[in-house]
């Protein structure tokens, strides 16, 4: 799985630097001491004017070492950075998926055209339509007019007698083979089919679209969750880029004897807690990837990362919370709408019992008889004859009637059942605008924060170099700074995410 570089190696080779870097430091105060001891025996200068310059040069060089250390970090000369303009996600355009990338690159939309091509179960709801169309294509076959081909062979080793006389009339040898054509003309059965078959191909297509709804709801929100968890490593990475660079100026402080060893140690210790943040959060990306191939039908062995247009995303964070709620596009409203139209068939269906069966037919018989088996096809005596056929059935232990009474019954459960899915509907409508409006309204006070927070940071920052504040200040306003970032892109995808479920509550998700 391609996912994002770990930042420990580099950490590493950060942490080697530094330290080469403070052991350069720890010679030249070494040197500047040699240095010194030969000019007091020069200008023979007392010990304690000798003391006072030594500190006064340390003091000097370890301020200017701290300073030059973070230069890369210090916003322009020009002033405070600009925190108007908050982008935690950096705006970037869908990346290109061609050949020529070393890995494949799907964007939201690529990933839910992706499942809707290939997740099993969609394809199952898909292959269930064609069973559903083959299934009512039989049970429609009866409707065209059948053909039927039989015949018989006889030899009668004892002719049999005609009436009470003696005599012989029949032959000893038969062969009857014959055609039979019947054609249904009204059939209760037959006519349930007819009548059934477009809604029960309308039911299918149902099943296939609301599969089709909910993949697009959770693919969406899975790919929301692993670019969430992305960002927040990106996050973190810079906040442990931060808290480097401040566990860096605190030591360099120490040792030139502005601060004392607790400064240093807490940076420390925010450090630690940062890269195992970090850490945690590299691991828990694995996993969503996974969910995320999962419900997107992609092979486990292959390899994609997501890519996504930020200015594109956070136009598609708003949608009209005007509109009114329309049951009829909820798809499990058109379900239930669909099993009551199938409901009102089958009780015609138990009505229509009480009439006849009616059906026509013809048949063709070609007789061959002869007493000499050799000679029984010279001869032969066709006859056909055409009719009508019907079947009524008097008295059935009144299974008619109660067919009738239960069919009516089930309506009335259909119908509470429509009373209680509009009660759902509306509920979960109430609950996901409720719900968006809440995330929106958190989302732009979360900006602010991380504005206020990028601000607070940078100034507190400058007055803990010149000795201002306490070290603790430092902390307070970093924690406040990552858990004002962390804060806003949760709150981010939680509007993204509630968009969905209001998209979903309104029966307006679009595949």
């Amino acid at each position: 799985m391609f996912l994002p570089p770990l930042p420990h190696e580099k950490y590493y080779f950060k942490y080697l630097y530094n330290q080469s870097v403070l052991k350069t430091h720890i010679c030249l105060l070494l040197s500047l001491n040699i240095i010194l001891y030969k000019m007091c025996n020069i200008f023979c200068l007392t010990k304690k004017n000798a003391c006072l310059l030594f500190v006064g040069i340390s003091c000097f060089v370890t301020s200017a070492f701290a300073q030059n250390g973070g230069s890369n970090n210090l916003p322009p000369a020009g002033g405070v950075p600009d925190t108007i303009k908050n982008s935690l996600l950096k705006p970037t355009a869908a990346l290109d998926s061609g050949k020529n990338s070393p890995y494949q690159y799907l964007t939201l939309q690529q990933c839910i055209e992706y499942a809707l091509l290939h997740q099993p179960q969609l394809n199952q709801a898909l292959t269930n339509v064609e069973i559903i169309r083959t299934n009512n294509a039989i049970n429609l076959a009866p409707l065209m007019p059948q053909v039927n081909t039989s015949g018989s062979l006889i030899h009668y080793n004892q002719l049999p007698a005609a009436g009470s006389s003696s005599k012989t009339q029949s032959v000893a040898n038969t062969f009857v083979p014959g055609i039979a054509v019947t054609q249904a003309i009204f059939n209760p059965t037959l006519l349930l089919a007819y009548r059934s078959a477009p809604l029960y191909n309308l039911q299918a297509k149902q099943v296939t679209d609301s599969t089709k709804i909910f993949l697009v709801s959770t693919v969406s929100k899975s790919f929301y969750n692993v670019l969430l968890t992305l960002e927040q490593i990106n996050v973190l990475k810079e906040d442990t880029a931060r808290l480097g660079k401040n566990l860096r100026d605190s030591y360099h402080q120490y040792v030139g004897g502005i601060v004392d060893e607790t400064d240093y140690e807490e940076a420390e210790i925010t450090l630690n807690n940062s890269v195992a943040q970090l850490k945690q959060a590299e691991e828990n990306v694995i996993p969503q990837y996974a969910s995320l191939k999962q419900l997107m039908g992609f092979a486990p062995e292959k390899q994609f990362n997501v890519s996504f247009d930020t200015l594109e995303m956070m136009r598609g964070i708003n949608i009209d919370t005007g509109q009114q709620l329309q049951y009829e596009k909820r798809i499990e409203y058109q379900q239930l709408k669909t099993a009551k139209d199938l409901q009102a068939e089958q009780l015609s269906y138990y009505r229509y019992s009480f009439l006849p069966t009616l059906s026509a037919f013809y048949n063709y018989n070609l007789a061959y008889q002869n007493n000499n088996f050799s000679s029984l096809f010279n001869t032969s005596y066709p006859n056909s004859y055409i009719g009508l056929s019907f079947s009524m059935p008097i008295f059935t232990g009144f299974a008619r009637i109660n067919n009738v009474r239960k069919a009516k019954l089930q309506q009335q459960q259909l119908d509470w059942q429509t009373v209680s899915l509009k009660s759902q509907i509306y509920s979960e409508y109430t609950s996901a605008l409720a719900n968006y409006k809440s995330n929106l309204f958190n989302l732009n006070l979360l900006q602010k924060n991380v504005a206020l927070a990028k601000r607070t940071y940078f100034v507190v920052t400058l007055q803990y170099r010149q000795g201002i504040v306490p070290y603790l200040n430092v902390i307070t306003a970093e924690s406040n700074l990552i858990t004002s970032e962390i804060s806003y892109l949760n709150a981010l995808f939680q509007l993204l995410s509630s968009k969905i479920d209001l998209q979903k509550a309104m029966g307006s998700v679009s595949y």
